[in-house]
This record gives C-alpha cells, structure tokens and sequence, in this order.
C-alpha cells in the first residue's frame, strides 16, 4: 500500500523564493525573534560576542571556497565580524575588568 503525503516535497529544482509571497506573511521578519525583557546588559554583550565569533568563522570557511569577487565579499563581511566582536570585547572590559586589570590613567581621569 502507497503512503501518501499531505504536504509531500517539492522537486530540487523548484525555487523556494516561487513558493514564498512576503505580503502574505503575518509578521515581519524582523519581529521573528524576541528577547525576555530581563536579560541584563553584560548577559546580551556576552552572548553577541560569541554570535560574532560564530559569525567570524562560518564567513572565514565561506571566503576559502569561492573566487573573486564573491570571495572579497565574504572577507569584507568576515571583517565587519571582527571589528564587531572587537567593540563588544572592550565594552564587556569597561563594563567588568577582568581581574587583575590595573585602571587606565585616562579612565581614573573621568
């Protein structure tokens, strides 16, 4: 006996973006995701921060397989990755020194 599907997969060569009408969604994409309100401020740092290091490698192991100019493209966003993750690892040391950091002279200065 034949089992039959009710919502069987497409052919490989049909384009999600041909099933997909964006008006018809509920909620914008950008409403997808919620934070619970209560998360404190070096909990939000720190996990951005390992958001940017995951985001780092996958575009690093991106940019290795292809060739210019899409290879620049994935280096660039690698970059914006670093840079990005940089930023969140000073304001997570402004926010909690590690230990044994001494302060600086212009931050004793403010």
């Amino acid at each position: 006996m034949k089992k039959t599907t009710p919502n069987s997969p497409q052919s490989p060569d049909a384009s999600a973006d041909d099933d997909i009408d964006s008006s018809k969604l509920s909620d914008p994409i950008s409403h997808f995701f919620t934070l619970h309100p209560n998360i404190d401020t070096l909990s939000l740092l720190a996990q951005t921060c390992e958001t940017l290091a995951s985001l780092n490698v996958m575009s690093t192991n991106l940019a290795r397989g292809l060739e210019s100019p899409h290879r620049n493209v994935a280096l660039a966003i690698q970059q914006l990755a670093e840079l990005a993750e940089l930023l969140i690892n000073r304001a997570l040391d402004n926010l909690d020194p590690p230990a044994g950091l001494a302060e600086t002279p212009s931050d004793s200065a403010r």
